[in-house]
């Protein structure tokens, strides 16, 4: 059963805005990049097919591109939809490195929120996502055979369901987690 509960005073609230943020990841150097683009999310529109858009992966059923939802987070007073989307078609255009020891972590376990989330945190949280699901989705496993140098880089980062886990591997590393999502 779900339920649905209104805040007292919000009944007449037509509803929160949202954007669709899309991490694009490509491999350049031996290391893994990312560019971000962000956009909004018109009323009655899906966020798959923003994301897909913004991706700029057009009518390409390229069987090796993935977008995924990764995360969400609530950032100047809208709900920001995270999607990974890869590889990037436009690999050439100007990108960041992800490092694998980016994290964001609210300080309160009972907000969770951290004060500040850089590009970078929301790029590494979405790789250890995919660092995962590649380890347990037969969907995106098959993706990635099709892209091994890319996948190969994307694994570098320590396994996450949502989250956090610690950013160093090591003996136990799975089993230190944070508390809260943190997006």
């Amino acid at each position: 059963m779900v339920v649905v509960a209104t805040a007292p005073g919000n009944a007449a609230r037509s509803g929160v805005p949202a954007l669709v943020e899309v991490i694009m990841l490509s491999a350049g150097s031996g290391t893994l990049r990312f560019r971000t683009r962000i956009a909004a999310l018109a009323d009655g529109a899906h966020p798959d097919a923003l994301a897909h858009q913004l991706a700029g992966f057009g009518d390409r059923r390229d069987p090796a591109s993935l977008s995924h939802s990764t995360s969400w987070r609530f950032a100047d007073s809208r709900i920001v939809l995270t999607y990974v989307a890869l590889p990037d078609p436009q690999p050439d255009a100007a990108t960041l490195e992800v490092p694998l020891d980016a994290t964001a972590r609210g300080a309160d376990p009972l907000a969770p929120t951290p004060q500040e989330i850089r590009p970078v945190d929301v790029a590494a949280h979405a790789c250890r996502h995919l660092a995962f699901l590649h380890r347990t989705d037969p969907v995106v496993a098959a993706a990635a055979a099709r892209e091994p140098v890319l996948w190969q880089l994307v694994d570098r980062f320590v396994p996450g369901v949502a989250g956090l886990l610690t950013a160093a591997p090591g003996p136990g590393a799975a089993a230190r987690t944070a508390a809260g999502s943190g997006r």
